[in-house]
């Protein structure tokens, strides 16, 4: 049976919530004086009261009690003080718990969860509360949130290689950014957005423009929004083939840019550096070490499984192009072993390795298996992958064929 105070606190909230008056919410079976004393804490409810009020306002007697750690305000505070496991856990449990709450206190609690599931590389889970985050903002009508989830979505989306969805989302976040007034942060998040999957589509001149839309509206700042532009910047470069222009955007966000202001974007800033160096025409195996060394360390402080995966995938890399391909095979022996954490291009980058090593070894399997990334890759829209898919296997028959002997008698 519930307690007062903590009963008609409650029955408060859940009667406002609904938008109903304290004679609306008594009806024919109840008085409105005895309804107000239950909410002021003047009297306790009995089991015939509670499950009246529970009928009429369509939940479970269940429901009118608190959350065991407490309403989603206060699961928003913890999260807010102390950003630990536990009080995302306990923001989970509220929110759950408190479908009655206003869509903005359920939106920002979203908000933090989706955030959550990101930096631990859970990209599913990622979508699954950011649709229901996009849902909110569309019933809110904030253009602001509506922006903010689209734009988030769409980054989620590319993670998971769903290039089609992820360039709706970033297309209708642009276009709602520019008819909206908001902030240079909320058009600068949407621009990382859309270039970013417009690249995995192979829009480059489109890619290219919003870069430089990007960068001149992050000019003269040195925060992470700036950081993740110069990040952006690079790699668009980099798949128009411009190395040079790419390693000039990393290296000056590896200068400014402090690890005080955000250790998980000053390390994947890193792994970025070290990826650029093993993906340019020819690879720096050398410069790629030295940013993972650079980076290493600092997995102490922020390791999640998506980062750890991420470095362990850069190694394998890194073994491969060095000729040490024993030690490639275990390091993606023991991403195997792992929950996969990674996006769908870091996934597709280590099944492409796997097949580099079964051309090594002469399973001609290997050129079968990178003819059928390349087919998916482009039958799911992402041709900047696709692209760079079928160039490596071209360079593998080639090395193949200069590698077997010539036959008799040529």
């Amino acid at each position: 049976m519930p307690h007062q105070p903590a009963f008609g606190r409650r029955l408060r909230k859940l009667r406002q919530a609904r938008g109903l008056s304290q004679t609306a919410l008594a009806g024919d079976g109840m008085s409105t004086g005895y309804l107000s004393r239950l909410e002021s804490g003047a009297r306790q409810p009995t089991e015939r009261a509670v499950a009246y009020l529970a009928e009429r306002l369509g939940l479970e007697p269940a429901d009118f009690e608190e959350p065991a750690g407490g309403s989603l305000a206060h699961a928003l505070t913890l999260v807010a003080s102390t950003g630990s496991q536990a009080a995302m856990d306990t923001l989970r449990e509220a929110l759950a718990a408190e479908g009655h709450e206003a869509p903005v206190l359920r939106w920002q609690a979203l908000w933090q969860l989706a955030r959550q599931r990101r930096l631990q590389g859970d990209h599913a889970g990622e979508r699954a509360d950011l649709e229901e985050l996009v849902r909110l903002g569309d019933e809110v009508g904030l253009v602001a949130l509506r922006v903010r989830g689209l734009t988030r979505l769409a980054r989620c989306l590319r993670s998971l290689g769903e290039i089609t969805d992820a360039l709706d989302a970033a297309t209708t976040a642009h276009h709602l950014a520019r008819e909206g007034d908001l902030e240079v942060e909320d058009h600068a998040a949407v621009l990382l957005a859309l270039v970013s999957v417009e690249a995995e589509a192979g829009r480059t001149p489109d890619a290219r423009a919003h870069t430089d839309e990007l960068v001149g509206l992050v000019a003269g700042r040195t925060d992470a929004l700036w950081a993740e532009a110069m990040w952006t910047a690079a790699a668009v470069r980099l798949r128009q083939g411009d190395p040079v222009a790419a390693e000039a955007y990393l290296e000056e966000a590896l200068e400014k840019f402090s690890s005080g202001e955000d250790l998980v974007l000053w390390l994947r800033l890193r792994l970025a550096a070290a990826e650029l160096h093993l993906q340019k025409l020819p690879p720096d195996p050398e410069a790629a070490e030295r940013c993972v060394t650079a980076a290493e360390p600092a997995l102490a402080f922020v390791d999640t499984p998506g980062l750890r995966q991420d470095l362990t995938a850069i190694k394998a890399d890194l073994a491969f192009l060095t000729a040490r391909y024993d030690d490639a095979r275990v390091l993606l022996g023991e991403l195997a072993e792992a929950e996969p954490r990674m996006t769908y291009r870091t996934r597709v980058r280590l099944d492409i390795l796997r097949n580099q090593l079964l051309i090594r070894s002469g399973d001609d399997r290997g050129i079968q298996g990178l003819r059928a990334l390349a087919e998916q890759a482009q039958a799911d829209a992402n041709l900047g992958l696709a692209a760079e898919v079928w160039r490596i296997l071209a360079e593998s028959l080639a090395e193949t064929a200069a590698e077997r002997p010539a036959a008799p008698g040529v």
